[in-house]
């Protein structure tokens, strides 16, 4: 029941769209008709506002690692794992968006980050390595997400290996078409407007 319980609160700390809060509060418009439609800071950064990105980035990454702190701070942590997965969820299908969110990038790396330090610190790494090389930030997503179980395996066992694993498998569902946009060679690359 306690497990339960807090991955009902995982989820709904995850399914607050803070994108499209701070763009509505800032007069940006409805952040589902911009860019992508998406609501995370990617496309909030489409709007031409850094700090309302930012904000963004930080919120979304931050309502992961709340979950997983309050979770393991008050039930242990069985229910950190299952809370950080919810939240993740939340991000990825909003009940407030029907089911509509983001693509979970930063609530992913958040969540990784409050479930083991250095396996997030390992994650951002890779993302930042990746988008310095490749100049794709989408591909630099797909390749911190591809690493992080088989590194949570090493660093923390299966059970960190497979909560990751499956935060992983959603995110490469949801780059469906920045994948398509890779191997046809049109993604757009970090920097660039088109």
């Amino acid at each position: 029941m306690t497990l339960i319980l807090w991955a009902v609160t995982g989820y709904l700390l995850g399914s607050v769209p803070f994108g499209l809060v701070i763009t509505r509060a800032l007069g940006l418009g409805d952040l589902r008709k911009i860019g992508s439609g998406n609501i995370g800071a990617t496309n909030v950064l489409r709007t031409g506002n850094k700090p309302a990105a930012a904000a963004t980035l930080l919120l979304d990454s931050g309502k992961g690692a709340i979950a997983v702190l309050l979770a393991r701070w008050l039930a242990g942590p069985d229910a950190a794992l299952i809370a950080g997965a919810a939240a993740f969820l939340g991000h990825l299908f909003p009940v407030w968006l029907g089911f509509k969110g983001g693509k979970g990038v930063a609530t992913f790396l958040g969540t990784v980050l409050a479930l083991d330090w250095r396996l997030g610190l390992a994650a951002c790494g890779i993302w930042l390595l990746a988008a310095l090389v490749g100049r794709i930030s989408s591909l630099a997503a797909l390749v911190a997400a591809v690493l992080t179980p088989f590194l949570g395996l090493w660093l923390d066992g299966p059970r960190l290996a497979a909560v990751t694993a499956f935060m992983a498998a959603l995110i490469f569902i949801r780059h469906h078409a920045n994948i398509a946009r890779i191997l046809a060679g049109t993604e757009p690359r970090i920097g660039r407007k088109t």
